[in-house]
């Protein structure tokens, strides 16, 4: 099966998937809890230590935003069977697309190894050892399972790796909490707006709203497709996307919600611990970790710190994947996670060097704080523009057929546009002044 192949009945499934609720479950469940990975953790580590409650608000600004644009790069895939990259190859100018693709490769390559770095010092943090070798294990462990086990193995893996965002909500259990009061700041946050103020909420947009999400879960709803026997694109077979599209706003729904609510946990966690004890300056998501474990004990930060190795190993292949799936998709090769590695060279051959390349990262003089502030910002340019074409994608019947998206989803689709540019452009002003 080739995602964005004519010749996809060569190995789809003959059982369609499950209709359980956990079964319905993929895309977006995995697109959600990989947004949590050790890098956005550091940023929402940071968020809660220096402004308390003052920046919980955020999260509950961006759950809308992100459910409205991830539902649209999953209902591009479903409905046009192809994903972002081919989508944009076949309708766009290929000078646009080669940029683009370009650059979500060199950011995913930069966060692969900020992630791979954060879970090696997670792991000396809880029993000591050689931070880099850990690093690099890690890497090659993530490689191994994406190379060697088909998709629909896998993904189930990448269902259970979900459960480890599961430690920063039992870390909260384990400190007191104010719920009044955080309630009373969710709504109305108090804090001085200032460059500082504003850096930070630019941080959590861009790190919240990443380019290589929207790339997997519209692949990710093409492997689904074609695991399938009994589905076909929607476009092609319209009556089935009331069934499909309910599911998508569930899955996605459950997917953003979780991690967002992941999310809102971790700032609060740091707000009453670190931030309470004046640390007010976090770099990394361990250093996070090792400033808990003074101040909330042992097992928060047992918790804490294992929640990166999870979100690490969850993540790393998202990274490596979306960038496999963008790369394919503009220069036409074959990809599926389903395929085997000698079926689809090249895809795979992304996944390996930029894994690979990640994780050798680790082992040069590249500074991991710098390399994820320019990771960010490279996403934060990009995704206005990938988000703008998807937005013109959804609307037009050239790629959606009669299934255009609805008028209330195109309204908040272009919002999550516009205040992602307006965060973009407040980025820059930032690094101006």
């Amino acid at each position: 099966m080739h995602s964005d192949s004519g010749h996809a009945d060569a190995v789809r499934k003959q059982a369609a998937p499950s209709d359980t609720w956990l079964g319905k479950l993929g895309p977006g469940l995995i697109t959600g809890a990989a947004d949590d990975d050790p890098s956005g953790i550091a940023t929402y580590s940071q968020a809660g230590a220096q402004f308390g409650f003052g920046m919980l608000w955020t999260v509950c600004l961006t759950f809308p935003l992100m459910l409205g644009i991830q539902v649209i790069s999953a209902k591009i895939g479903r409905v046009s069977g192809h994903g972002l990259a081919t989508n944009i190859r076949r309708h766009y100018p290929r000078s646009l697309l080669y940029a683009i693709v370009g650059l979500l490769l060199l950011a995913n390559v930069i966060n692969i190894a900020a992630d791979v770095a954060a879970m090696g010092d997670a792991l000396t943090l809880i029993i000591g050892g050689p931070t880099h070798l850990y690093a690099a294990g890690f890497g090659l462990l993530s490689l191994l399972l994406q190379v060697f086990i088909p998709y629909q193995q896998y993904v189930r893996i990448l269902k259970w790796l979900t459960l480890g965002l599961l430690a920063y909500v039992a870390t909260v259990l384990t400190v007191h909490i104010p719920w009044g009061d955080v309630a009373l700041r969710t709504v109305w946050p108090q804090f001085a707006w200032s460059a500082a103020s504003v850096t930070m909420i630019v941080a959590v947009f861009g790190t919240t709203i990443s380019p290589y999400l929207f790339f997997w879960q519209a692949s990710q709803e093409v492997e689904d497709l074609q695991a399938d026997s009994s589905a076909q694109a929607l476009r092609r077979a319209p009556e089935q996307a009331p069934r499909q599209f309910q599911r998508i706003k569930m899955d996605t729904a459950i997917g953003m919600g979780f991690s967002n609510l992941v999310a809102f946990f971790i700032m609060l966690t740091t707000a009453v611990t670190l931030g309470a004890q004046g640390i007010t300056h976090i770099d990394t998501s361990a250093q996070a970790a090792s400033a808990l474990r003074p101040i909330a004990g042992e097992f928060a930060f047992a918790l804490f710190s294992l929640g990166i190795i999870g979100t690490g190993l969850l993540a790393i292949p998202v990274l490596a994947g979306s960038a496999a799936y963008a790369m394919a998709g503009a220069f036409h090769w074959k990809n599926s996670l389903e395929l085997a590695p000698r079926a689809a060279k090249k895809f795979y051959g992304i996944i390996v060097t930029s894994t690979v390349i990640g994780a050798a990262l680790c082992f040069s003089p590249l500074d991991p704080i710098k390399a994820l502030y320019w990771s960010a910002v490279i996403n934060g340019v990009i995704s206005v523009p990938i988000m703008a074409l998807m937005m013109v994608m959804a609307s037009r019947p050239a790629i959606m057929g009669t299934l255009t998206i609805s008028r209330r989803l195109r309204a908040l689709g272009w919002l999550a546009t516009i205040v992602m540019a307006t965060a973009v452009l407040a980025m820059f002003a930032t690094m101006a002044f």
